[in-house]
């Protein structure tokens, strides 16, 4: 029973990596919008709407189509929602995440706010665009950017949903599982 045991735990694990890859796949064109105030009662057409707005702002040519999906998911105890975009391609999830990220660095004094979505409602409120990570994937950046603060790592990021951590300029990438 003890051989059967550990058997099925092993067999339980690679399933939950299957899974764990099966969900990374299904996300891998999508990104996330954090911090987003909004009144709850946008339609998706007023949010492709913002991220339209967005792009324009971030200096991409977006076109309506590109766009596959959008929902909102709203915190109950909170005024901030997500906004979750699928797009048609890896390209363009690439190209938001790329701009935005430039756009930030360019304008240290005018991050990515509300305002950049079209809002009118709380402006000044910045907004945080990033991977539509899995859950499991989530907590592992979680940690590897502490373990970046404590071991004093220079570089943590993630790539299609797997998290990367690097000492400095010269020291190799490390794949963090």
């Amino acid at each position: 029973m003890q051989m059967e045991s550990k058997k099925d735990k092993e067999e339980i694990v690679i399933l939950e990596n299957k899974l764990e890859d099966m969900q990374k796949s299904q996300r891998k064109t999508s990104i996330e919008i954090k911090n987003v105030p909004l009144k709850g009662e946008e339609t998706k057409k007023d949010l492709l709407e913002m991220i339209v707005k967005l792009s324009e702002n971030i200096n991409l040519k977006l076109v309506k189509p590109e766009v596959k999906d959008i929902i909102k998911i709203k915190k109950k105890e909170n005024t901030k929602s997500t906004i979750i975009v699928e797009f048609t391609n890896t390209f363009i999830r690439t190209d938001i995440l790329k701009c935005a990220k430039n756009y930030n660095i360019k304008n240290k004094t005018n991050k990515l706010s509300a305002k950049h979505l079209g809002l009118q409602y709380n402006p000044d409120v910045p907004i945080y665009i990033s991977e539509n990570l899995t859950p499991k994937s989530a907590r592992l950046y979680f940690l590897a950017r502490d373990l970046q603060n404590t071991k004093n790592y220079k570089y943590c990021w993630t790539n299609y949903g797997k998290v990367y951590i690097r000492l400095d300029d010269n020291s190799p990438i490390k794949t963090i599982t």
